[in-house]
């Protein structure tokens, strides 16, 4: 497991639900909206049931905001499953259906009620991504699945434990992503909080999905945590060639009228994987001059509709992965500001002996020297070929598909390994 990275025990941070309105650090107006385009698209719902889709409590929050919505008249009581007034069934009424519609044009959001920036900076800042330190005995767990020599597994660790970035190079399939991922599911392992949404100035910033952000149990405590806030998994974030200029500012859907937060927000407090670096429509010099101010400074400006200003903190292990040689890709300035440069080369012959050793005990293919023998041999010492960590299990996943189709038992045979080859490999 990572460490932290002094001896000094660290409080661990843990939101706390607010107990009134003022606490939630949103206005009354704000909540009214949001409950009144709830109840819209929802229908009859309960105080308890209003006080789940909005992720906040219903003592001293959400009682509060019903009170004033029965005041104006804006939703009535329907009934009861009980004697407590959380229990009572509430919709909304004709005056508040008005004016959830007004609420509606100006932003259709209508989940999980959003915390403020001051709230998530301060948030990012008592879960720093630098209280983590890696060792050589985590490291080796995290990667004990690929084949890496030991001069770069030696480079791997102290860039890792610097927090900031890491620039990975070298030719294609040797495992640049498998290494990037691996550090970043197994090393960074540890939780972090981090809200659904945030708020600024009425504009809703949607933080957490599916897709980047993997909740997990939260720790048992006797406090009561915000409902507002998920536990996740340090985040690993991976973006390739669909990455652009504008993806990395604040992204405003017209259709709904909020904003999803770009990819190095989403992954504050983890990894951050730009993998395929070049490849990008954007030219490289000017995606790699977009991250000059964050990578020195820690922070990042995003830009709202409204031209707008806020910034954030950038506490990201950055990657990029590239397959280009770097000085193809940026100058000298900019690699002086990348803290970690690691060539992950081709693999020996030895190393990519173990590749091929392991792939077929993991296909459940007999292993076979004189196999491996000939196949080096033939296709690659006299095509002239370079070696590739990927290969190995291409070429047996090549066999596993011929031997299929013949119906006969998949081999390390010179008939199944010239077939599989001359499928697989393609003079350029």
């Amino acid at each position: 497991m990572a460490q932290p990275a002094s001896a000094a025990v660290r409080e661990p941070f843990i939101p706390l639900a607010p107990k009134s309105v003022e606490e939630t650090g949103l206005n009354m107006g704000f909540l009214v909206d949001l409950a009144l385009k709830v109840m819209y698209f929802e229908g009859y719902l309960s105080g308890y049931e209003l006080a789940e889709r909005m992720a906040l409590p219903y003592s001293g929050v959400v009682e509060q905001v019903l009170e004033f919505l029965k005041r104006e008249k804006l939703c009535e009581v329907k009934g009861a499953a009980g004697f407590a007034q959380a229990t009572y069934q509430y919709a909304i009424a004709e005056k508040g259906r008005a004016m959830a519609r007004e609420a509606l044009d100006r932003s259709n959001y209508a989940g999980h009620a959003p915390v403020t920036l001051d709230a998530y900076r301060r948030a990012i800042a008592a879960q720093p991504l630098g209280q983590v330190v890696v060792h050589q005995r985590t490291m080796r767990q995290a990667l004990a699945h690929l084949v890496i020599n030991e001069k770069t597994f030696s480079q791997i660790g102290p860039a890792v434990n610097s927090g900031r970035s890491i620039f990975l190079f070298g030719p294609p399939g040797n495992g640049k992503t498998a290494i990037a991922e691996s550090i970043g599911k197994m090393v960074l392992g540890e939780a972090i909080y981090i809200p659904y949404a945030v708020e600024v100035g009425g504009q809703v910033i949607k933080i957490f999905d599916y897709v980047n952000h993997v909740p997990v149990d939260p720790p048992k405590t006797a406090k009561t945590p915000d409902p507002r806030w998920v536990y996740i998994q340090r985040p690993v974030v991976v973006t390739g060639g669909e990455l652009t200029l504008e993806t990395l500012d604040l992204v405003y859907d017209d259709t709904n009228k909020y904003y999803e937060a770009p990819f190095q927000m989403k992954a504050n407090g983890g990894m951050l994987l730009i993998d395929d670096f070049g490849r990008q429509q954007v030219r490289p010099r000017d995606l790699l001059n977009r991250w000059i101010v964050p990578l020195e400074k820690r922070v990042d400006y995003l830009t709202l509709h409204t031209g707008r200003k806020i910034e954030i903190p950038f506490d990201v292990l950055i990657v990029f992965s590239t397959n280009l040689a770097p000085r193809d890709l940026v100058d000298e300035a900019f690699l002086r500001r990348i803290r970690h440069k690691i060539e992950i080369g081709n693999p020996s012959f030895e190393e990519f002996r173990e590749i091929f050793v392991r792939v077929c005990a993991a296909r459940g293919v007999p292993y076979d020297e004189d196999g491996l023998r000939y196949l080096l041999q033939e296709h690659y010492v006299k095509a002239k070929r370079p070696l590739r960590s990927c290969h190995p299990r291409d070429i047996v996943d090549q066999i596993i598909d011929i031997a299929r189709y013949r119906n006969i038992p998949p081999a390390l045979s010179q008939e199944l390994i010239d077939q599989a080859c001359a499928a697989y490999f393609v003079e350029l």
